[in-house]
């Protein structure tokens, strides 16, 4: 007779809350949330492949208090409320649960653990063993020799043996381990100060609470003192931390029985919550079996740890012959720029994959083949432009393997720009994300081999045991990815020609402006930190005496004080807590009314200029190429944009003074001229040809200012009658209206009437009714279609564009304005980069990029040449594109970067 299947007892109260932390913020077409539905689902179908169980039930904690409260009336007092975007999910995973055919028990004033402990312990009774699912501490007193946990996000199974390791006692001792040390999220109080390695040490040392108690006086010192005061409270802790198992539940272990899944039910509720690849089951099978959804193969792999010529030389062989060979560096590192190469991974067919490690040094490391032989015997096969390279953002391996004297040609995939550009804000687009989502397989996190926090490893120090099996998998899984997504990209033929012709050429040019960086000014920087500090003194002498007396000017509780309570200024606005807000805009507010805030407004930028410019960038400069190396993300904004980070040179002030000094520190090396060339309104120019708009075009054409000349038109002056302020207020209105600006907005910004505000917008569209039509029309497609295009393809989806909240719809239509032009703005400036890196390259090899900054870049150019060079770049970005009004940059020369913004002129195209 064949032995019984375990009892699986899934903890449903902490699992849906662990899949709602653990996952992205997904939504479904709707822009409802459904992230947690979607980790606990993936679980749940997980189980049911691999266990195919008897007997099974999902159980969750009641509404409202439980028997705990009347023992302690604090008991998860300090909890936080259940977040709306959480609850909201509850319904549907009940639906989704109940569809699967899963019995689901909820016991009034009876907490979830206790439900059980009650069915465990009865089923152990009768010879069964059992499976707990959770991650819940507390479960571990139910540990023995038949009942298991089971933790699916870690893929851990916790039986006796690993309860002393984890916690140092024995199962049986939990329940006192857990009354000593307490728990903040339950309110347990226990002792003060006493952790789990006291707890552990006391339990070892005593056996028990009880005896622990009886012979408190022997523990000395402010421990034992804490002990002592905390006798009273112990027993009611312990009392909390028990799980009782005794309890009339109304059901038996043999009762839980799942039953056929309903695959109508399924079908219907996958489609509404946008779970593609679940329904994709469907295709596999006529229905899923009773119980779940239909069996799938796990994914699994034959990872081989390259250690010996032998086989690295039948590797090589695999390599060479590969249609597309997937490529993964491993490093000591999170900078490419400072990165030691530890090993690399590679797969050519999914299921297989190679790690070769060349520098793990831990004690007792294996012999590893040495690592320049290595990279030699890689160097014609990684450097074939004529094999293509997959990778997921390979562009940080492209880094490491350059300073290691390995130039990757051939990239032809990413993964992680499949995902990005496929579906930008459906999900990150980390591997491990994109693993979850598209192939529902949990793959080997890096804290699972490395640990966490100060205790972590850096791969180097992994053992090939773990490190090997990890690395491969990342071969593996990215080689499972592109074939994944690369289908779904060929589904939408814009999307895939926007992959192919613009992100992925993007990539070696992206790596080549990082590698060489720019060069930095840090005693200049130094000087100017100076200067800050002198400055942000005089203004909180300032403040003191305006204040009448001294206060932290970095405190929001002590400004609250001065500002609402001393000085009696209005409150504009209060935080979630109820204070009165001391927010940057609520000071600018405030800033009439008394000199005050408007001191502490510029403390606060100087303050800020220091801390992040001044003081950081210096320490940013690489000791072995003396420049500044950031890393521009192309999977980042939603839009399309580039960002930057470590450091981010693309958000630096420039309306302060002090702001446009910090550029003054990016110079240009001896013998050569910074030179910055921007697209010149830009996004105006872009609304002008895809409204169609006569207006707009006209004054384009003519070449006329465009502020001066919407001014002209709803002022209705003449064109030279046009005051500066005139001109300013059609500034506002131009961008303000690309950003979907209301007339309340541009009301507070001109520091107006809203009705006169209303006015100046409605005659701008009145003279601009092109403008308008544009504007309805793609808020209109985006309400159909659930998305929007830029002139090349790129989409963003709009997933809240139909949504019920008005402030979210009304969001929602504001991006569908603006994403067009940003994103096709975004478009143009990627084409010009790669249009131009590789002129430079085989025209001007002594000439370099070194940063974009959204519609500008900036240049190193030999002096010499730097006129001629400058004014040919500005005419290649002009003719990147082909649009209905001409394109135009502005160029400008200098010895640093600041300089070169000082003396512009500008460049049109010439079609």
């Amino acid at each position: 007779m064949a032995e019984a299947k375990p009892l699986i007892l899934i903890d449903g109260s902490s699992w849906l809350y662990r899949a709602f932390h653990a996952l992205p913020p997904l939504t479904n077409p709707k822009g409802e949330p459904t992230g947690a539905v979607y980790g606990m689902g993936n679980m749940l179908r997980k189980l049911l492949r691999e266990y195919a169980p008897d007997n099974i039930a999902v159980i969750f904690d009641p509404r409202g208090k439980t028997f705990r409260n009347e023992i302690y009336a604090d008991y998860k007092a300090n909890r936080p409320p259940v977040p709306p975007e959480l609850a909201s999910q509850f319904p549907v995973m009940r639906e989704l649960i109940e569809a699967l055919g899963l019995p689901v028990l909820q016991i009034d004033g009876v907490e979830a653990d206790d439900v059980i402990g009650t069915l465990a312990t009865r089923a152990r009774a009768a010879g069964r063993q059992v499976l707990i699912v959770t991650g819940d501490k507390d479960m571990a007193q139910l540990v023995d020799d038949k009942i298991q946990l089971l933790d699916t996000m870690k893929n851990r199974v916790t039986d006796p043996e690993a309860v002393v390791e984890k916690f140092g006692v024995q199962p049986e001792q939990i329940i006192d381990y857990l009354a000593l040390v307490g728990d903040t999220s339950d309110n347990i109080p226990g002792v003060p100060k006493v952790g789990p390695k006291t707890a552990a040490k006391w339990l070892g040392q005593y056996g028990d609470l009880d005896t622990l108690i009886s012979k408190a006086e022997e523990v000395g010192g402010k421990i034992g003192e804490n002990l002592r005061n905390s006798i009273e409270i112990l027993p009611i802790s312990r009392d909390l931390a028990t799980i009782r198992c005794e309890l009339e539940v109304g059901a038996t272990h043999d009762s839980l029985v799942p039953t056929a899944a309903d695959t109508e039910a399924l079908r219907e509720l996958y489609t509404r919550q946008g779970f593609t690849r679940w329904l994709a089951d469907f295709d596999e099978a006529d229905e899923p079996a009773a119980g779940g959804p239909p069996a799938k193969e796990q994914i699994t792999g034959d990872y081989h740890c390259v250690t010996d010529q032998a086989d690295f030389d039948a590797m090589l062989a695999k390599l060479e012959t590969a249609d597309l060979l997937c490529v993964d560096t491993e490093t000591d590192a999170l900078d490419p720029m400072q990165a030691r190469l530890v090993g690399l991974s590679f797969a050519v067919e999914a299921g297989e994959a190679w790690y070769v490690p060349v520098a793990h040094d831990y004690l007792g490391a294996p012999q590893q083949l040495p690592r320049q032989a290595v990279l030699d015997a890689l160097r014609p096969i990684l450097e074939d432009p004529n094999l293509p390279k997959l990778g997921q953002h390979i562009k940080y391996d492209m880094t490491v393997l350059s300073r290691h004297g390995v130039q990757v040609r051939g990239v032809a995939e990413d993964s992680m720009l499949e995902s990005y550009c496929y579906n930008s804000t459906d999900t990150r687009h980390d591997m491990d994300s994109l693993a979850l989502k598209y192939l529902d397989h949990p793959t080997i996190k890096f804290s699972d081999v490395a640990g966490k926090g100060k205790k972590q490893l850096t791969f180097n120090q992994i053992d090939l045991e773990q490190a090997a099996p990890y690395a491969a998998e990342d071969a593996d899984i990215t080689l499972r990815l592109h074939q994944t997504l690369s289908r779904k990209l060929a589904e939408t033929p814009g999307v895939a020609k926007l992959y192919r012709e613009i992100e992925v050429p993007l990539i070696p040019v992206l790596a080549a402006v990082e590698q060489r960086g720019v060069l930095l000014d840090s005693p200049f920087l130094h000087q100017l930190s100076g200067e800050l500090d002198q400055r942000m003194a005089e203004l909180q002498t300032q403040a003191f005496d305006e204040a009448d007396g001294e206060f932290n000017l970095n405190s929001p509780a002590q400004l609250q004080v001065i500002l609402f309570e001393k000085l009696q200024l209005p409150v504009v606005r209060k935080t979630p807590k109820g204070q009165p807000s001391t927010a940057e805009d609520v000071l600018e507010e405030l800033a009439d009314a008394h000199p005050l805030p408007r001191l502490i407004l510029d403390y606060r930028a100087l303050s800020k200029l220091r801390s992040t410019y001044t003081e950081k960038l210096p320490a940013s400069v690489n000791p072995e190429t003396g420049r500044v190396h950031t890393s521009y993300h192309q999977a980042v904004a939603a839009t399309g944009r580039l960002s930057s980070s470590d450091p981010n040179l693309q958000n630096i002030p420039i309306r302060r003074p002090e702001g446009r000094r910090i550029r003054q520190a990016f110079v240009a090396p001896k013998g050569y001229t910074l030179a910055a060339i921007d697209y010149s309104q830009i996004e105006l120019r872009l609304m002008a040809h895809l409204s169609g708009d006569s207006g707009l075009l006209r004054a384009f054409k003519d070449g006329r200012d465009i502020h001066s000349a919407t001014a002209a038109e709803i002022f209705e002056v003449a064109p030279d009658a046009v005051t500066s302020d005139h001109r300013r207020t059609a500034k506002s209105i131009n961008f303000g209206l690309i950003y979907g600006m209301s007339a309340f907005g541009l009301a507070k910004q001109l520091g107006i009437g809203r009705g006169e505000a209303a006015d100046y917008i409605e005659r701008f569209f009145t003279r601009y009714p092109g403008v308008r039509d544009f504007m309805e029309d793609t808020k209109q497609r985006a309400r159909e279609q659930g998305y929007v295009e830029t002139l090349y393809g790129r989409r963003l989806y709009l997933p809240e564009i139909n949504a019920r909240n008005q402030q979210q719809r009304q969001y929602a239509e504001r991006t569908a304005i603006n994403a067009p032009l940003q994103g096709t703005a975004a478009d143009l400036i990627k084409l010009a980069m790669i249009d131009i890196q590789g002129w430079l390259e085989t025209k001007h090899a002594d000439a370099y990029m070194i940063m974009q900054v959204h519609d500008e870049l900036v240049f190193e150019l030999p002096s010499a040449s730097a006129e001629k060079l400058g004014e040919q770049l500005g005419q290649r970005m002009c003719a990147v594109a082909k649009l209905d009004v001409p394109l135009v940059v502005e160029l400008g020369l200098g010895a640093n970067w600041d300089a070169s913004h000082e003396d512009t002129r500008a460049i049109a195209s010439t079609h």
